[in-house]
């Protein structure tokens, strides 16, 4: 099969007040004739690098499982900025959900043949990224219809955010976690347990009442195990009904 291409775009963000590097997928055969999917991937580099998720759509699409999907990453620029945008502590996590629903979405819709309903947009990102795409959705759960998260780092803050949330139907949410990750070595907060905080967000989320996919896969915080994951966890997020 023939595989589709990365567009490399540099967009201003008001919200950010920077300019921020995305990286687009389009299908091959791409067609503004057609209509398309959105898949959000904040470390979008990561992403495309680590989990081939170009690659795996192209797939998945080709094998019919999943509609035609636009695959937009966001790379980040550091470690540090990368905590400040994606930690619910971080002082800029609140311009970055406003940035990914207030500007990219817009932008994308305008300028690609996309659906334009929740239903039709998703997020995917592991760790913090997985934190932030959740927290967006939280806070914008008409624009995101699918979350999909890798691993999230959880504490109160989010806890407190699926807790509040007053309509479970909103979206879906696709979850895995390791079963070793319990010492993860973090590069600002020193070793944490990831493992029995995700397992807490499992039984709110259940008790929510969202549509939900839940595994404890057998390995550790890395894409080791996160790339065998990006296939199952698309198709499930994005199969035909």
């Amino acid at each position: 099969m023939e595989y589709g291409k990365i567009e490399e775009i540099l967009f201003y963000s008001e919200a950010l007040d920077e300019e921020m590097q995305l990286l687009i997928h389009l299908p091959h055969q791409y067609s503004p004739l057609y209509k398309y999917s959105v898949l959000i991937a904040s470390d979008g580099k990561d992403y495309f690098q680590y989990g081939r998720i170009g690659r795996v759509v192209d797939e998945l699409v080709d094998e019919g499982d999943i509609n035609n999907m636009i695959v937009v990453g966001i790379p980040y620029k550091s470690v540090k900025e990368r905590r400040r945008m994606y930690h619910p502590e971080g002082d800029r996590h609140k311009d970055y959900i406003r940035f990914l629903a207030h500007e990219l979405v817009p932008f994308i819709d305008e300028n690609y043949p996309t659906y334009q309903v929740g239903a039709g947009r998703g997020l995917i990102g592991d760790s913090l990224a997985a934190t932030i795409s959740l927290l967006t959705a939280l806070k914008y759960p008409n624009c995101f219809g699918k979350v999909i998260l890798h691993s999230p780092y959880v504490d109160d803050t989010v806890m407190a955010k699926v807790e509040a949330l007053k309509d479970p139907s909103a979206f879906s949410i696709y979850h895995v976690i390791g079963e070793e990750e319990t010492e993860v070595k973090t590069t600002q907060d020193g070793t944490q347990d990831f493992l029995t905080p995700n397992r807490e967000l499992n039984k709110l989320i259940k008790r929510k009442g969202f549509s939900y996919f839940y595994e404890e896969f057998k390995g550790d915080h890395t894409w080791k195990y996160w790339q065998k994951d990006v296939r199952r966890a698309i198709k499930e997020s994005f199969q035909y009904d």
